[in-house]
Protein backbone atom coordinates (compact mmCIF):
# COMPACT_ATOMS: atom_id res chain seq x y z
CA UNK A 1 0.00 0.00 0.00
CA UNK A 2 1.31 3.44 -0.89
CA UNK A 3 2.14 5.71 2.00
CA UNK A 4 0.19 8.98 2.33
CA UNK A 5 1.80 12.04 0.76
CA UNK A 6 2.72 13.58 4.08
CA UNK A 7 4.62 10.60 5.47
CA UNK A 8 8.26 11.24 6.36
CA UNK A 9 10.63 8.52 5.18
CA UNK A 10 14.09 8.09 6.68
CA UNK A 11 16.72 5.78 5.27
CA UNK A 12 19.98 5.18 7.12
CA UNK A 13 22.78 4.49 4.66
CA UNK A 14 25.94 4.79 6.73
CA UNK A 15 28.96 4.65 4.44
CA UNK A 16 32.14 6.51 3.58
CA UNK A 17 31.57 9.48 1.22
CA UNK A 18 32.86 9.11 -2.33
CA UNK A 19 34.98 12.24 -2.28
CA UNK A 20 34.67 14.19 0.95
CA UNK A 21 31.48 16.22 0.84
CA UNK A 22 31.31 16.32 -2.97
CA UNK A 23 29.71 13.23 -4.52
CA UNK A 24 30.87 12.33 -8.00
CA UNK A 25 27.31 12.38 -9.34
CA UNK A 26 24.52 14.69 -8.14
CA UNK A 27 22.12 13.01 -5.73
CA UNK A 28 19.23 13.61 -8.13
CA UNK A 29 21.01 11.84 -10.99
CA UNK A 30 21.53 8.74 -8.88
CA UNK A 31 17.99 8.85 -7.50
CA UNK A 32 16.48 9.11 -10.99
CA UNK A 33 18.39 6.07 -12.26
CA UNK A 34 17.81 3.84 -9.24
CA UNK A 35 14.15 4.71 -8.70
CA UNK A 36 13.38 4.14 -12.37
CA UNK A 37 15.02 0.71 -12.05
CA UNK A 38 12.86 0.14 -8.97
CA UNK A 39 9.68 1.09 -10.80
CA UNK A 40 10.60 -1.41 -13.51
CA UNK A 41 10.58 -4.08 -10.80
CA UNK A 42 14.31 -4.59 -10.35
CA UNK A 43 14.29 -3.77 -6.62
CA UNK A 44 12.22 -2.22 -3.82
CA UNK A 45 12.10 1.53 -3.23
CA UNK A 46 14.03 1.25 0.05
CA UNK A 47 16.75 -0.72 -1.72
CA UNK A 48 16.87 1.85 -4.53
CA UNK A 49 17.39 4.64 -1.98
CA UNK A 50 20.17 2.74 -0.22
CA UNK A 51 21.96 2.06 -3.51
CA UNK A 52 21.54 5.63 -4.72
CA UNK A 53 23.10 7.14 -1.60
CA UNK A 54 25.88 4.93 -0.20
CA UNK A 55 27.87 8.11 0.50
CA UNK A 56 25.20 9.63 2.76
CA UNK A 57 24.55 8.85 6.41
CA UNK A 58 20.93 9.97 6.49
CA UNK A 59 18.26 10.38 3.80
CA UNK A 60 14.84 11.72 4.77
CA UNK A 61 11.89 13.84 3.68
CA UNK A 62 8.95 13.40 1.35
CA UNK A 63 10.28 10.23 -0.25
CA UNK A 64 6.92 8.48 0.15
CA UNK A 65 5.94 10.50 -2.91
CA UNK A 66 8.02 8.06 -4.97
CA UNK A 67 5.68 5.16 -4.17
CA UNK A 68 2.65 7.37 -4.79
CA UNK A 69 3.94 8.32 -8.24
CA UNK A 70 4.65 4.67 -9.01
CA UNK A 71 1.17 3.60 -7.91
CA UNK A 72 -0.34 6.32 -10.11
CA UNK A 73 1.42 4.84 -13.13
CA UNK A 74 4.69 6.73 -13.43
CA UNK A 75 7.53 4.62 -14.78
CA UNK A 76 10.32 7.15 -15.33
CA UNK A 77 11.87 9.54 -12.81
CA UNK A 78 13.66 12.39 -14.58
CA UNK A 79 16.37 14.75 -13.41
CA UNK A 80 17.01 18.47 -13.88
CA UNK A 81 20.11 20.44 -12.88
CA UNK A 82 18.73 24.00 -12.89
CA UNK A 83 20.49 27.20 -11.94
CA UNK A 84 19.35 30.78 -11.37
CA UNK A 85 18.35 32.19 -14.73
CA UNK A 86 17.92 28.80 -16.45
CA UNK A 87 15.06 26.57 -15.33
CA UNK A 88 14.35 25.30 -18.85
CA UNK A 89 14.91 21.62 -18.09
CA UNK A 90 12.56 21.37 -15.11
CA UNK A 91 8.75 21.47 -15.20
CA UNK A 92 6.85 24.63 -14.39
CA UNK A 93 6.05 24.88 -10.69
CA UNK A 94 5.58 27.32 -7.86
CA UNK A 95 8.05 30.10 -7.14
CA UNK A 96 9.04 28.24 -3.97
CA UNK A 97 9.77 25.04 -5.89
CA UNK A 98 11.82 26.70 -8.62
CA UNK A 99 13.77 28.80 -6.12
CA UNK A 100 14.60 25.74 -4.04
CA UNK A 101 15.64 23.73 -7.11
CA UNK A 102 17.78 26.55 -8.50
CA UNK A 103 19.47 26.99 -5.12
CA UNK A 104 20.08 23.24 -4.79
CA UNK A 105 21.19 22.98 -8.42
CA UNK A 106 19.22 19.78 -8.86
CA UNK A 107 15.85 18.02 -8.59
CA UNK A 108 13.92 15.00 -9.84
CA UNK A 109 10.47 15.05 -11.39
CA UNK A 110 7.78 12.97 -13.07
CA UNK A 111 6.42 14.04 -16.43
CA UNK A 112 3.02 12.33 -16.51
CA UNK A 113 1.11 13.68 -13.51
CA UNK A 114 3.62 16.35 -12.55
CA UNK A 115 5.62 16.63 -9.35
CA UNK A 116 9.11 17.55 -8.15
CA UNK A 117 11.44 16.43 -5.36
CA UNK A 118 14.28 18.77 -4.37
CA UNK A 119 17.15 17.81 -2.03
CA UNK A 120 18.74 19.89 0.66
CA UNK A 121 22.24 18.52 1.33
CA UNK A 122 23.94 19.31 4.63
CA UNK A 123 26.37 18.19 7.31
CA UNK A 124 25.47 17.36 10.89
CA UNK A 125 27.13 16.18 14.09
CA UNK A 126 30.05 17.38 16.21
CA UNK A 127 33.55 18.03 14.91
CA UNK A 128 35.32 14.76 14.36
CA UNK A 129 32.06 12.83 13.81
CA UNK A 130 30.39 14.71 10.97
CA UNK A 131 27.66 13.02 8.94
CA UNK A 132 26.13 13.91 5.59
CA UNK A 133 22.41 13.96 4.90
CA UNK A 134 19.85 14.75 2.20
CA UNK A 135 16.38 16.04 3.05
CA UNK A 136 13.94 15.82 0.14
CA UNK A 137 11.01 18.22 -0.26
CA UNK A 138 8.08 17.51 -2.59
CA UNK A 139 6.31 20.15 -4.67
CA UNK A 140 3.46 20.04 -7.16
CA UNK A 141 4.40 20.83 -10.77
CA UNK A 142 2.87 20.84 -14.22
CA UNK A 143 3.10 17.68 -16.34
CA UNK A 144 5.52 17.61 -19.27
CA UNK A 145 4.57 16.13 -22.65
CA UNK A 146 6.23 12.76 -23.12
CA UNK A 147 7.48 13.76 -26.57
CA UNK A 148 9.49 16.60 -25.02
CA UNK A 149 11.60 14.03 -23.20
CA UNK A 150 11.68 11.48 -26.03
CA UNK A 151 13.14 14.02 -28.45
CA UNK A 152 16.44 13.91 -26.55
CA UNK A 153 19.16 12.26 -28.64
CA UNK A 154 22.54 11.10 -27.35
CA UNK A 155 24.39 11.94 -30.55
CA UNK A 156 23.06 15.48 -30.46
CA UNK A 157 23.80 15.81 -26.73
CA UNK A 158 27.40 14.69 -27.27
CA UNK A 159 27.83 16.82 -30.39
CA UNK A 160 26.62 19.92 -28.56
CA UNK A 161 28.82 19.25 -25.53
CA UNK A 162 31.94 18.74 -27.64
CA UNK A 163 31.17 21.88 -29.64
CA UNK A 164 30.79 23.91 -26.46
CA UNK A 165 34.02 22.42 -25.07
CA UNK A 166 35.90 23.62 -28.16
CA UNK A 167 34.46 27.10 -27.69
CA UNK A 168 35.43 27.13 -24.02
CA UNK A 169 38.93 25.89 -24.85
CA UNK A 170 39.37 28.77 -27.28
CA UNK A 171 38.05 31.15 -24.65
CA UNK A 172 40.49 29.94 -22.00
CA UNK A 173 43.38 30.17 -24.45
CA UNK A 174 42.39 33.74 -25.24
CA UNK A 175 42.50 34.80 -21.59
CA UNK A 176 45.56 32.74 -20.68
CA UNK A 177 45.34 29.06 -19.93
CA UNK A 178 43.00 26.19 -19.13
CA UNK A 179 41.40 25.36 -15.78
CA UNK A 180 42.84 21.86 -15.93
CA UNK A 181 46.21 20.22 -16.40
CA UNK A 182 47.01 16.96 -18.15
CA UNK A 183 45.95 14.85 -15.18
CA UNK A 184 42.64 16.67 -14.77
CA UNK A 185 41.99 16.49 -18.51
CA UNK A 186 42.50 12.72 -18.43
CA UNK A 187 40.13 12.46 -15.47
CA UNK A 188 37.49 14.43 -17.36
CA UNK A 189 37.65 11.94 -20.21
CA UNK A 190 37.68 8.79 -18.08
CA UNK A 191 34.74 6.42 -17.95
CA UNK A 192 32.61 6.12 -14.85
CA UNK A 193 33.51 3.56 -12.23
CA UNK A 194 30.01 2.16 -11.89
CA UNK A 195 30.80 0.37 -8.63
CA UNK A 196 31.99 3.62 -7.06
CA UNK A 197 29.27 5.83 -8.45
CA UNK A 198 26.43 3.39 -7.79
CA UNK A 199 24.87 3.13 -11.25
CA UNK A 200 22.31 0.41 -12.13
CA UNK A 201 23.79 -2.20 -14.43
CA UNK A 202 20.90 -1.57 -16.87
CA UNK A 203 22.18 1.96 -17.53
CA UNK A 204 22.99 2.52 -21.20
CA UNK A 205 26.71 2.40 -21.89
CA UNK A 206 26.42 5.15 -24.51
CA UNK A 207 24.62 7.42 -22.06
CA UNK A 208 27.11 6.52 -19.34
CA UNK A 209 30.05 7.68 -21.45
CA UNK A 210 28.50 11.12 -21.94
CA UNK A 211 27.46 11.30 -18.30
CA UNK A 212 31.06 10.56 -17.29
CA UNK A 213 32.54 13.32 -19.42
CA UNK A 214 29.88 15.87 -18.46
CA UNK A 215 30.03 15.10 -14.73
CA UNK A 216 33.81 15.34 -14.60
CA UNK A 217 33.81 18.61 -16.55
CA UNK A 218 31.19 20.03 -14.21
CA UNK A 219 33.17 18.95 -11.16
CA UNK A 220 36.36 20.48 -12.51
CA UNK A 221 34.62 23.76 -13.33
CA UNK A 222 32.88 24.03 -9.97
CA UNK A 223 36.02 23.21 -7.99
CA UNK A 224 38.25 25.47 -10.04
CA UNK A 225 35.84 28.42 -9.82
CA UNK A 226 37.27 29.26 -6.38
CA UNK A 227 40.76 29.70 -7.86
CA UNK A 228 41.23 33.14 -9.32
CA UNK A 229 44.62 32.60 -10.96
CA UNK A 230 44.34 28.97 -12.11
CA UNK A 231 48.04 28.52 -11.56
CA UNK A 232 49.26 31.86 -12.92
CA UNK A 233 50.29 34.90 -10.94
CA UNK A 234 49.70 38.59 -11.47
CA UNK A 235 46.30 38.40 -13.13
CA UNK A 236 44.39 41.61 -13.63
CA UNK A 237 40.75 41.97 -12.61
CA UNK A 238 39.53 41.68 -16.20
CA UNK A 239 41.28 38.35 -16.78
CA UNK A 240 40.03 36.98 -13.48
CA UNK A 241 36.45 37.99 -14.33
CA UNK A 242 36.72 36.48 -17.83
CA UNK A 243 37.98 33.16 -16.44
CA UNK A 244 35.24 33.10 -13.82
CA UNK A 245 32.63 33.64 -16.51
CA UNK A 246 34.11 30.89 -18.67
CA UNK A 247 34.09 28.48 -15.73
CA UNK A 248 30.42 29.25 -15.01
CA UNK A 249 29.53 28.69 -18.66
CA UNK A 250 31.51 25.44 -18.77
CA UNK A 251 29.74 24.15 -15.66
CA UNK A 252 26.35 25.12 -17.07
CA UNK A 253 26.94 23.34 -20.38
CA UNK A 254 28.29 20.25 -18.64
CA UNK A 255 25.33 20.12 -16.25
CA UNK A 256 22.88 20.42 -19.15
CA UNK A 257 24.55 17.51 -20.96
CA UNK A 258 24.62 15.44 -17.77
CA UNK A 259 20.90 15.95 -17.16
CA UNK A 260 19.97 15.19 -20.76
CA UNK A 261 22.13 12.06 -20.99
CA UNK A 262 20.76 10.83 -17.65
CA UNK A 263 17.20 11.29 -18.89
CA UNK A 264 17.94 9.26 -22.01
CA UNK A 265 19.29 6.52 -19.74
CA UNK A 266 16.17 6.79 -17.57
CA UNK A 267 13.89 6.31 -20.57
CA UNK A 268 15.93 3.31 -21.67
CA UNK A 269 15.69 1.71 -18.21
CA UNK A 270 11.94 2.39 -18.16
CA UNK A 271 11.53 0.67 -21.52
CA UNK A 272 10.26 3.76 -23.28
CA UNK A 273 12.90 3.75 -26.00
CA UNK A 274 16.37 2.44 -26.81
CA UNK A 275 19.26 4.64 -25.69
Amino acid sequence: MARPYGTLVRVAVRARPYDGVVPELPASVRLALWVTASWRGDLATTDALARAFPDLDHVAGDLARLDVWRDLGERALFVALPRPGDLSRMPRGSAEATAHAADAGECVFVAGIGGVLVPTLSEYGPEGDVGFRAEWTAYEADPLPRHRMEMLDLREIERELMSRMREHTAGFEAVGGHPWGDQARAEAQADLDTALWGIPTTTSGRALRIMSLAANLSRLAHRTSSLTSLGSGGLDAGTTAARSRLLRDLAADADSALADATNVAVMSIAGWRPA
